[in-house]
């Protein structure tokens, strides 16, 4: 592994789960949120829900940021693992 491939595959995996979750969001809210209320163990995530429309400056933000984050993570972790190796 290198820290830089690494990287980048978590970073794309992240922003294509965050993208697809977007999506089904997007395409059935009601469905989900029961969904997400019971990943949660039972928690009501309704109350949270404000009807607005799709903003793409949201959604964009929110991925760069991810997919960024992800990016540095990928990389500390093969930066981290390799010294522990030693």
């Amino acid at each position: 592994m290198t820290p830089l491939r690494t990287g980048l595959a978590l970073a794309i995996t992240v922003g294509l789960f965050y993208a697809l979750c977007a999506l089904i969001w997007a395409l059935a809210p009601g469905p989900f949120l029961g969904f997400m209320n019971n990943l949660f163990h039972g928690m009501d995530f309704s109350s949270m829900v404000q009807p607005r429309p799709f903003a793409w400056t949201g959604f964009l933000t929110a991925l760069l940021v991810l997919s960024i984050w992800a990016f540095f993570a990928g990389v500390f972790f093969v930066w981290l693992s390799s010294r522990l190796a030693r």
